[in-house]
């Protein structure tokens, strides 16, 4: 066993990918009520070179009301990570849980501006457990849905 000293540094956070879409503009605008609003939420990890691993939180949120839909945002939310000298049993979790969770403000602000900036209210996404998301998914690994998935 290594008597190194385990090593976990923030190297970069960044908005990776992200869209908007309001196909039903500006027609919605003149709409009473108030559209049903849908997030999912998706993570990835994988290595970047040795010692250093991209994180991604990606979410997407849709409006609709009916089946008029007043907006689709997705936005993924990256991180780069120095992971060093932690037992590879661990790897996975270290990224799924305090990865993502150091991401995810920066998705969250993300994506409140992209809505705002599309002439609609800011929609603020309700804070995550990713601990419980990450313990879920260990329950069942066959399941698709929110996860963390280790790319090489």
């Amino acid at each position: 066993m290594s008597d190194q000293q385990a090593v976990f540094n923030i190297e970069k956070i960044y908005l990776k990918d992200a869209s908007l879409e309001a196909p039903n503009a500006p027609h919605v605008f003149l709409e009473p009520g108030q559209p049903q609003i849908e997030v999912t939420l998706q993570t990835q990890a994988g290595p970047i070179r040795e010692s250093l691993f991209e994180v991604t939180v990606t979410a997407t949120v849709t409006a609709k009301a009916g089946e008029r839909t007043y907006f689709l945002v997705e936005a993924a939310q990256a991180g780069i990570f120095q992971i060093r000298n932690v037992p590879s049993a661990d790897l996975e979790a270290i990224l799924a849980i305090p990865c993502a969770n150091i991401i995810f403000p920066y998705l969250r602000e993300s994506v409140a501006d992209l809505i705002s900036r599309a002439g609609f209210p800011p929609i603020h996404l309700a804070p995550v457990n990713f601990d419980a998301m990450y313990a879920e998914r260990a329950k069942r690994p066959t399941e698709t849905g929110p996860r963390i998935e280790i790319t090489h």
